[in-house]
């Protein structure tokens, strides 16, 4: 599966030109040009980096206390416990700005006007760091139960519980979004390749064998807001 990345840059050039490239590179690009859009596709989507650029436009609503709305968006998702590794591609050059950003929170920090070439190799290198950080990671569910992240298989006492793929999808975009809602929108999204159908009976079907073995009150639904994975 192609790695998700969001882009954030109001060059809209630049941005085609990057989109182009990391798409025929073989990832899948979500592209924005303003920081409030950014910060709502962070919140509604499963990202693998995020690509942000630092001087671009707040956008309706995001409230910002600075002129780079770009770290101002990272330092909210962060609060937010939003994970996600982070690169920053700027024209900002000072070992001011570049001490700002990764005190907000960024893995890593491009200059303008940078090689594709140069971005691909970051892009790649942040993501074998991640995989190999997280190849033990996992949810413990108690009574044994663990669920793996990378693999996205779960186990009981080292035996591994049989769930179908859209099962294992789903339980691990609730895990990820532990104690948040996740809509049944984004859940179709996720689950759901675009020539296919999405089933509220089938998301309900998974959602009742999956309680049966984590257990019942570990996952909540709202008619309105979705389904919350209890922690």
């Amino acid at each position: 599966m192609a790695a998700k990345i969001l882009l954030l840059e109001d060059d809209f050039i630049l941005s085609e030109i990057i989109c182009e490239f990391l798409i025929e590179s073989g990832f899948d690009v979500t592209r924005c040009d303003n920081a409030n859009d950014a910060l709502n596709l962070a919140y509604e989507k499963q990202f693998d980096i995020w690509l942000l650029d630092v001087k671009v436009p707040s956008g309706d609503d995001f409230v910002e206390s600075s002129n780079l709305p770009g770290f101002e968006l990272l330092k909210t998702l962060r609060e937010a416990n939003k994970a996600t590794p982070c690169i920053f591609i700027t024209s900002l050059s000072s070992l001011q700005d570049i001490q700002s950003g990764y005190r907000v929170g960024c893995d890593d920090f491009l200059k303008k006007p940078f090689e594709l070439l140069e971005l691909k190799l970051r892009i790649e290198t942040l993501l074998k760091r991640v995989f190999q950080s997280r190849i033990n990671e996992f949810e413990d569910f108690g009574n044994g139960l663990r669920f793996y992240f990378v693999s996205k298989i779960l186990y009981q006492d080292n035996k591994r519980i049989p769930l179908t793929q859209k099962e294992s999808l789903l339980l691990n975009l609730l895990v990820k979004n532990a104690n948040s809602y996740v809509s049944q929108s984004v859940i179709f999204d996720e689950l759901w390749e675009l020539d296919q159908e999405p089933s509220e009976l089938s998301l309900r079907a998974y959602i009742k064998n999956i309680r049966k073995i984590i257990g019942k009150d570990k996952i909540l639904n709202s008619h309105n807001k979705g389904y919350c994975y209890v922690k």
